[in-house]
């Protein structure tokens, strides 16, 4: 497959929620409905009903067009979150218009924009990383810019990252840990390094999330007075939530061995969940492909692979987000396969 019409699909799945967003946004009715119907119903039943193999022709190629739907998306996030705050405060909607607005506005930022930010903060190129911090900054989880790279990428599938949920723990247990214990952890991280590298007289980047975080709610306050705060502040929640859900389900009791004292084997394809669907892959930019994110942090997104050797979530990361709402059912689902790669892990240390 030629890498120009790899970007196409990525381009395809993830802008046409965009387009969808702002009718939603400014006419409401049947645009509402079809947003959240493309963000939820579509999305799943493409990914069960139809297969699409697909792997990069040269896994180690440059990917131009890659960046540039990065910053597309980044910039069409900071236009969609004043519009949804104001579509969501004015009053001109009826109430299931407003619901509808919210939630696929919500899942976009939770799925899409996420993504797009994610991959960003990974990138060498300083501009694209600023946008991608902003992005997390417009929805209140700035430090996430730095926990995610500092601390969750040297500590992950380890009890010293907070976002690596244990066997046996609840995604409502797992939220609040993983939300304080990130943002300590980065702050811990950042304070550390700028005594190393002697950065005091430097502007701190929590100043910046903080700070950053304060003039958007000033702004959503101009759109929409105290109900535009409120609305905002509930968007960027949910958006949130579905980071923190999406780190739940990708690393649920995946340990790595520690071979010494504070020393842990390396990443490897066991130690995230993965999930090959196409349709939703495409739309979160390949977040769903983990392990090989995790093994090579700075490869561009169209690039990362998946493969037999890696552990494998039985659903689509969206629908396996929903199961994880229900604590009983996820378990009675992912303990036992959790117990299998624990398993293979033995096994496979014992054959060395």
């Amino acid at each position: 497959m030629k890498t120009p019409h790899t970007i196409r699909y990525f381009s395809i799945a993830a802008l046409t929620p965009v387009g969808l967003l702002a009718l939603a946004s400014i006419f409401g009715g049947i645009w509402s409905i079809a947003a959240l119907a493309y963000i939820t119903v579509l999305a799943f039943s493409l990914d069960q009903l139809v297969a699409f193999a697909r792997s990069p022709e040269n896994p180690q190629a440059e990917f131009p067009d890659a960046n540039a739907l990065s910053v597309v998306l980044a910039l069409s996030h900071f236009a969609l979150l004043p519009l949804a705050v104001w579509a969501l405060s004015n009053g001109q909607n009826v109430w299931w218009e407003r619901l509808c607005i919210f939630f696929a506005h919500g899942l976009f930022f939770g799925q899409v924009s996420n993504s797009n930010a994610h991959e960003m903060v990974h990138r060498a190129d300083a501009t694209l990383r600023r946008l991608g911090t902003w992005v997390y900054i417009s929805l209140l989880l700035g430090h996430h810019a730095t926990a995610h790279v500092k601390v969750h990428h040297v500590h992950a599938a380890t009890a010293h990252d907070p976002n690596s949920a244990p066997l046996g723990m609840s995604y409502y247990r797992f939220l609040p840990r993983a939300w304080i214990g990130s943002f300590k952890a980065g702050l811990a991280a950042e304070n550390a390094m700028r005594r190393k590298a002697s950065k005091s007289g430097e502007l701190h980047p929590y100043v910046l999330y903080v700070g950053g975080g304060l003039a958007c709610l000033i702004l959503a306050y101009v759109i929409g007075a105290w109900e535009g705060v409120f609305k905002y502040v509930l968007l960027a929640g949910y958006s949130s939530a579905q980071l923190m859900l999406s780190d739940y389900v990708q690393h649920y009791g995946l340990r790595r061995r520690e071979i010494a004292k504070g020393v842990f084997e390396p990443v490897g394809p066991l130690h995230s969940w993965n999930a090959p669907h196409w349709f939703t892959s495409f739309m979160m930019l390949n977040a769903p492909r983990h392990s090989d994110h995790h093994s090579h942090p700075m490869k561009p997104y169209p690039a990362l692979e998946i493969t037999d050797e890696m552990a494998q979530l039985p659903r689509s990361l969206p629908a396996m987000a929903t199961l994880a709402l229900i604590p009983t059912l996820w378990r009675r689902v992912m303990d036992p396969r959790v117990a299998r790669i624990v398993a293979r892990q033995t096994a496979d240390r014992n054959a060395q």
